[in-house]
C-alpha cells in the first residue's frame, strides 16, 4: 500500500513538472511608442477622438506648462476641442528622444520624453501608462519646458512678477 502511495505521489510530481508553465511576455519599449506617437500625431492632424481615446479614463490627468493646467481628462476634452478644430492641427510635439520604464509586473509603464515643439521650443514630457487588457492607456501626463540654470533666476523674478500682477 506504501508503494502504491508512493507511485502515485511520484507520478503526480512528475506529470505536474511536465505541465506548460504560463509565461509573461515581457512588456516592450516599442508598445508604449507606438501609443505616444500616435497620440502625438493625433493632435498634429486635429483628430480630437484618437487624441483622447489614448487616455486611460476622464479621470487621467493632463499637465500643461503653465501653473493652473492642471486637468482631468473630462475637464481637458472642452478645453482644448477649439484647438483641435480650428486649424485642423491642435498641436505639434515631435519626440526627439523617449525612454521607457516598466513595473514588475508589466502593467505599468513610465516615461520621459524631450519633445522638439514650434511654439514652445525644447519641451519635456513624462507620464504613465497602463495596460488594460491588451492596450496602454495613458493615465498621466506632465508637460514642461526646461528652463537651463544660466537663466533661472530671471525666470523667477518673472514668475514672481506675473503673480503680484493677479493679486
Amino acid at each position: 500500500m506504501r508503494f502504491i502511495f508512493l507511485l502515485l505521489s511520484i507520478s503526480g510530481l512528475l506529470l505536474g513538472a511536465c505541465e506548460p508553465k504560463e509565461t509573461q511576455i515581457p512588456p516592450s519599449p516599442d508598445e508604449v511608442n507606438a501609443v505616444l506617437d500616435d497620440w502625438h500625431l493625433a493632435a498634429a492632424e486635429g483628430d480630437f477622438e484618437r487624441y483622447f481615446d489614448h487616455f486611460e479614463s476622464d479621470s487621467s490627468i493632463f499637465m500643461g506648462t503653465d501653473a493652473t493646467e492642471r486637468w482631468t481628462i473630462d475637464v481637458f476634452k472642452p478645453w482644448s476641442k477649439p484647438y483641435f478644430e480650428d486649424d485642423g492641427v491642435a498641436w505639434t510635439f515631435t519626440p526627439t528622444f523617449r525612454k521607457v520604464y516598466f513595473s514588475d509586473n508589466g502593467k505599468i509603464a513610465w516615461f520621459d520624453e524631450e519633445l522638439d515643439t514650434p511654439n514652445l521650443g525644447p519641451s519635456r514630457g513624462s507620464g504613465v501608462l497602463v495596460k488594460n487588457e491588451n492596450e496602454w492607456k495613458i493615465a498621466h501626463y506632465n508637460l514642461t519646458i526646461p528652463i537651463p540654470n544660466s537663466i533661472v533666476d530671471d525666470v523667477v523674478q518673472q514668475i514672481e512678477t506675473e503673480l503680484n500682477k493677479s493679486e
